[in-house]
C-alpha cells in the first residue's frame, strides 16, 4: 500500500513538474454528468445521472504544432442517483484525478479544433452518501485501502468503496485565443465496491460526461 501511495504521489509531482516547465497551462472547471454501470453488459438499469463538478489544472506540452501531451490534476465528483416512488439515493464520491491525454490539434482559422484520449488514475478523498424517503440519512463515504496493482486490500467491507479508480478518457473541443471549451468522457475500468462487497458478475464502474471551460495562460 505504501508503494502504491508513493507511486500516485510521483504521478502528481510529475504532473506539476511538467506544468512548471511549460509556457502554457489551462485552468479548467465545469459540470460533470456522472453515472455508474451496474449490470453485466455495462448498462445502467434505472440509474439517473448525478450532476457534480470538476476543477483543476491541465498542462499543454506541445510536441509539434499539431500534437500535444496534456497531463493534469483535477478535483472531480462522480457517482450516481437512483429513485423510485418511496426512496431517493445519491452517491457522490470525490476524487483527485490525474489524466494524461495525447491530443491532436487542427488549426481552423482563428481557432483550433482538438481531439484526444488517454488514461487516468484517481484517488478517493471524500464524498457523501444520502438517502431521502422511507430512510433518511447522510453519511461520509468510506474507502478501503486497496492496491490498484495487486489484489491486496485493507479495510474492505459492505458499503465501503475502493479508494483507487482508473480508466480511459477522451476529450474534444475548441481552443480560441486563451479560451478552451471541451466535452470529455471518462470510462472507468475499476470496480467501485471493496472486496467483500464485489463479485465477478458486477460491473459497477464510473461513467462521467463533462463539459468544461478553461483559460489558457
Amino acid at each position: 500500500m505504501k508503494k502504491t501511495t508513493l507511486a500516485l504521489f510521483a504521478l502528481l509531482v510529475f504532473g506539476i513538474g511538467v506544468q512548471a516547465q511549460k509556457s502554457a497551462a489551462i485552468l479548467r472547471g465545469g459540470v460533470n454528468l456522472a453515472n455508474v454501470s451496474n449490470n453485466d453488459d455495462g448498462g445502467y438499469d434505472d440509474n439517473r445521472m448525478l450532476t457534480s463538478f470538476q476543477v483543476g489544472v491541465i498542462g499543454d506540452l506541445n510536441i509539434t504544432e499539431f500534437l500535444a501531451i496534456q497531463p493534469g490534476i483535477l478535483y472531480t465528483g462522480k457517482g450516481i442517483k437512483w429513485e423510485n416512488n418511496t426512496q431517493k439515493l445519491q452517491l457522490n464520491p470525490r476524487y483527485i484525478e490525474v489524466p494524461v491525454n495525447l491530443v491532436f490539434k487542427t488549426p481552423t482559422g482563428a481557432a483550433k479544433f482538438f481531439v484526444g484520449a488517454g488514461p487516468y488514475v484517481a484517488m478517493g478523498v471524500g464524498g457523501k452518501f444520502k438517502a431521502d424517503g422511507l430512510l433518511n440519512f447522510e453519511e461520509n463515504i468510506q474507502f478501503s485501502d486497496d492496491d490498484p496493482l495487486t489484489s491486496e486490500e485493507e479495510g474492505a467491507g459492505a458499503f465501503i468503496m475502493r479508494r483507487f479508480d482508473y480508466g480511459l478518457n477522451g476529450t474534444v473541443g475548441i481552443e480560441a485565443s486563451n479560451l478552451v471549451i471541451s466535452a470529455n468522457y471518462g470510462l472507468g475500468l475499476a470496480k467501485l465496491q471493496s472486496g467483500s462487497n464485489s463479485s465477478n458478475d458486477q460491473n459497477n464502474k464510473h461513467r462521467v460526461l463533462s463539459f468544461t471551460l478553461g483559460f489558457k495562460f
